[in-house]
């Protein structure tokens, strides 16, 4: 069957399974396919895979089942034209990305496809990473920091190198905010030299130790500075309007200005 044939017989379908999107990947990057398909390689979409993950965050965060259905599909088309970019080259193909993660699962529940026994979650992370850990060859502390991705979000990474280095950890939420108060100060000097790498430095200490904060009273960062930047969003919509109802441009007012329509909006 030709691509052309073979694109007219997916075209006529009413119904469509998960081979289909394999198909019609293939036929995308083929000779007869998309032109802009075929030219794009990892790097090129590589932007366009974390697009669409923040989307399905979204649609979990708004708990919209809709949403979440259709980026989960935009996601899901994502591995498979990176695997179709591979098995061109002979890599491998989406049934073993498929096989790999089975083999995975299975290696990593042993109390379910094995013989070990577990009451609570706890137990079940605690397995997970010490079969990680072998199966990555991870033997010290430092090696499981470095394998943490350094492109992950600074918030995430921050949190969760924090955590895997929990044997040199602040004692309790009180340490912490000692060191806060201390990182504070050091921003301060840093400023008052007005060395510039000196104030990035210390501002980078200081919100490390805001993600240690974080750890030790059980908030998630990335979740706290969303909704405080959500909040803030509000604020300033509620300003703005206010500044418009009184026939007046925000961009040319004086913060002196603002802080007081919003004390004056508060007291309301």
């Amino acid at each position: 069957m030709t691509t052309k044939e073979k694109a007219a017989a997916l075209a006529a379908k009413e119904k469509y399974t998960f081979d289909d999107l394999v198909e019609i990947m293939e036929i995308l990057r083929s000779e007869g396919g998309c032109p802009w398909d075929r030219e794009q390689d990892h790097k090129s979409i590589r932007d366009d895979f974390i697009e669409e993950t923040y989307e399905v965050i979204e649609a979990i965060d708004t708990e919209n089942p809709e949403l979440l259905r259709e980026e989960l599909g935009d996601v899901m088309l994502q591995i498979v034209f990176h695997s179709r970019i591979e098995e061109e080259s002979g890599s491998f193909c989406i049934d073993d990305v498929a096989n790999d993660i089975c083999v995975k699962m299975i290696h990593r529940h042993p109390h379910v496809f094995g013989e070990i026994s577990v009451d609570t979650s706890a137990q079940v992370l605690s397995n997970w990473e010490k079969i990680k850990s072998e199966e990555k060859s991870r033997k010290t502390v430092t090696q499981k920091l470095r394998s943490i991705p350094p492109m992950l979000p600074a918030l995430m990474r921050a949190t969760k190198v924090g955590k895997k280095a929990s044997c040199f950890d602040f004692e309790n939420a009180e340490a912490v905010m000692d060191k806060l108060a201390e990182e504070m100060v050091e921003v301060s000097d840093a400023m008052a030299e007005q060395n510039e790498d000196a104030i990035e430095e210390e501002i980078g200490d200081l919100l490390l130790t805001v993600t240690s904060l974080c750890r030790k009273v059980g908030v998630n960062p990335e979740t706290a500075l969303n909704r405080a930047t959500d909040k803030f969003i509000g604020r300033f919509e509620i300003i703005e309007n206010e500044t418009i109802s009184m026939g007046k441009d925000i961009n040319s007012m004086q913060m002196t200005e603002l802080d007081e329509i919003w004390d004056r909006i508060k007291h309301k």
